[in-house]
Formats: structure tokens, sequence, C-alpha cells
């Protein structure tokens, strides 16, 4: 039987074996599509992108300014049909990431919220990762958004995006994860969320449409491996890899733009039940400080 990994934290090792299980091995070069980088056993939050740029030998962009999830709107390869509905603003909002403020509103089933404060003692302020409230937000808290790219030395251009997201105040990472497009094998382009894990990651394989007021839906609502949706990866003590593909979880996200402002709900389920649901109030800055147009790029040693 293969072993997770044996020098990590105990619950990192539970949870692992458990994917190992009850999961599938995968064969790298067969699962490209799904593939990302996985974190270290010493934490991730905001270590991790100083970790992946040395492992992988490129340097870090902060410029904090004209610089979106996706290069462009069309990696999504929707149809021309659905291109042309969506909206201009929810758009300019994935090419052009880093010139909007968010503030969040979490609202629970109280039937998970023990799931969430298990995932906080266990796991959220040690890795830095996934740092969830607890309790439902009467009023907004205010996020801190940042894109980093980081790009390659030699050609220039960028390889990863992270979206970095932390409390204003508290300066809790929320969620560190790697945003690019994918194609599924059924040949349908997704959006791909991988958020580092202690040897591995969790990995959210989204389906885009649009909706009939111009909304951008993305939707991981897949049956099976193959599909969009919610999947565990990791490498055991020899390198293999496995994943367990988590059918009963989905996660809807439906961005929209109303008189200029755009709204983005999020909607996670398990069973079909609503565990958790997230309210994002994004505004665009007017205006953006001189500071952020500059790059700052950090080279790694």
């Amino acid at each position: 039987m293969a072993i997770a990994l044996l020098k990590q934290n105990f619950q990192d090792w539970i949870t692992q074996q458990w994917v190992i299980l009850f999961g599938e091995k995968i064969i790298a070069s067969n699962n490209q599509w799904l593939l990302g980088p996985f974190g270290k056993t010493e934490g991730i939050g905001v270590k991790f992108i100083t970790q992946l740029a040395k492992n992988e030998q490129l340097i870090i962009d902060k410029k904090q300014v004209n610089k979106g999830l996706l290069h462009s709107i069309n990696l999504l390869n929707l149809p021309a049909k659905e291109r042309n509905k969506l909206s201009k603003d929810v758009i300019d909002f994935y090419e052009n990431t880093s010139n909007y403020n968010f503030d969040l509103k979490v609202k629970w089933n109280p039937v998970f919220k023990v799931f969430g404060i298990l995932l906080k003692i266990l796991f959220s302020n040690r890795i830095e990762q996934l740092n969830i409230p607890l309790s439902n937000s009467k009023e907004s808290t205010t996020l801190k958004s940042e894109i980093i790219y980081l790009i390659d030395k030699k050609t220039k251009k960028v390889k990863r995006t992270i979206w970095l997201r932390t409390f204003q105040k508290s300066k809790q990472v929320v969620y560190s994860g790697i945003y690019e497009t994918c194609k599924i094998p059924n040949g349908k382009s997704c959006l791909k969320a991988i958020f580092p894990l202690p040897n591995g990651s969790a990995t959210v394989i989204l389906e885009p449409t649009v909706g009939p007021n111009g909304a951008l839906i993305l939707n991981s609502s897949g049956r099976k491996i193959g599909d969009s949706g919610f999947y565990f990866l990791l490498k055991d003590s020899k390198g293999n890899l496995w994943t367990k593909f988590i059918r009963s979880f989905k996660d809807q996200l439906i961005v929209s733009s109303e008189n200029e402002k755009i709204t983005a709900i999020q909607t996670l389920t398990l069973w079909n039940l609503r565990v958790l649901q997230f309210k994002y109030n994004i505004e665009k800055q007017h205006k953006i400080p001189a500071s952020a147009i500059q790059t700052d790029i950090t080279p790694i040693d």
C-alpha cells in the first residue's frame, strides 16, 4: 500500500493518507490539465510565493496596476454568442483585477460551521491558508487583494499568476492561489484555481458560462475525474501522484455588474446543501497610487 510522506505534521499525513486510500493514482503525462504546483510541508501563505519563484527560477513582479487573473477573457474560449453577452465590467475585472478593491461578507449554514472550526484549528492558522471567518458578517470586511506575477527571467513572459487575498486589518491570508486556464478532457476550456497545501494542493476546475444579464457563471459541478470539480492532489513517499475527486462538493461563482457595480457571490455546497456563501462587493479604484504603477521585480537568489 502507498504511504504518504512521513516527515510532516500528523494532521497533514492523515488527510493525505485518506486521499491515497480513497483516491486514484494518476500519471502526470496524462493529466497535465489537472496538475499545478504543490506546497511544501513547512507552511504555505506568503512563503509559498517566494518558494515557488525560487524552485521555478522566476522573478516576482509585484506591480499592482492593470494586472488580471486572465491576460484575456478570450482564454475561456466562450462561444461567440455568450462572449458577446458578457458584461464589459466583468471582462475588465478579470483582465485588470489588481485595479479593484474588495469587501467581503460571509454567511454560514450553522449545520456546517463545525467544519469551519475544525479547518481553522487543524490547518488554517498553521499553514497560513483558508482563514475563513467563523461568524456571519453583518458588515463587510475589507480585503487586501494582490495579483502577483511570476516571470520567466529569459523571456520576460508571465509563467504564474497568483491571487493573494488577506484581511486588511489582521493580515491573515484568506486565499493564496495560482490561477490559470486549462482544457479538460472533453475539450472545454475552464478556469483553474490551485490552492497549495503541504505536499499537495486543493484544485478547483470551474466551467464558465454566461448568464442572461451578462454575468460570468463559474461552476465546479462535474460527476467524475476529468470533469470540472474539486480535486485534492498529492505525492506519496515514493513520488507517485494521487488525486481524490470530491463529487459531493460543489463551488459556484457568479460575477455580475449592475450600474457599474460588480458583485461576486460564491456558494459552496456539500451533498446539495449550502455550506457557506461569500458575497464580494467589488469596486474599481478611480485613483491608483503612482507607486503602484512602477514595476517592482524581485529577483530570486
